[in-house]
């Protein structure tokens, strides 16, 4: 199903941004200057992409898509999915707090937002894992052949109306951007 492949791509670029978010969380932990609004650019391309683009094709299109063909909305699999997309967004308001507080120098903000990115970064990829081996082949299975290109052209509406006409290509390049800065 190519709308599935859409998806996991999307999960290489998180994990690569996730990659990012450790190593220069690593270097916070151990002392190390790190700039706040590296910070602040992960929980931007979080909002922007991993959540207002990714987490609103599943929600939006795919997880409505495997409901009317049968999969529970309730008590399975994609309401753990969704509890988990609701962890994330606490996570990166965390995150974003986090970061505001040590761009201000305050006491323990460090270790607020290593603790953060950390548990986000897991939390990420333990969900990753979780779609890419359990529910998209499900997905993929579950959803008639006829209806997956009715589900890209949904994708595709998402990532317009969601980001903007150029907005996809921005938080792309801003992951591009964040992965230069940790290296």
């Amino acid at each position: 199903m190519k709308a599935i492949d859409v998806l996991m791509d999307e999960h290489r670029v998180i994990e690569r941004v996730l990659d990012s978010l450790e190593a220069e969380a690593g270097r916070l932990a151990r002392g190390e200057t790190v700039r706040p609004g590296f910070f602040l650019d992960v929980a931007d391309f979080a909002s922007g992409f991993a959540d207002g683009c990714h987490h609103q094709k599943e929600e939006g299109v795919l997880f409505p898509a495997m409901t009317q063909h049968g999969v529970p909305a309730t008590g399975g699999a994609i309401e753990v999915m969704l509890q988990e997309h609701e962890a994330g967004r606490t996570y990166v308001r965390q995150l974003r707090t986090a970061a505001r507080q040590l761009e201000s120098r305050e006491p323990g903000a460090a270790a607020q937002l290593v603790a953060a990115a950390l548990g986000y970064a897991a939390l990420l990829r333990d969900h990753i894992a979780k779609e890419d081996e359990v529910l998209f082949p499900m997905a993929a299975e579950m959803i008639p052949e006829p209806a997956h290109d009715e589900v890209m052209a949904k994708f595709e509406t998402v990532e317009h109306d969601g980001t903007g006409p150029q907005g996809h290509a921005r938080l792309l390049e801003l992951a591009e951007r964040l992965q230069r800065e940790a290296i």
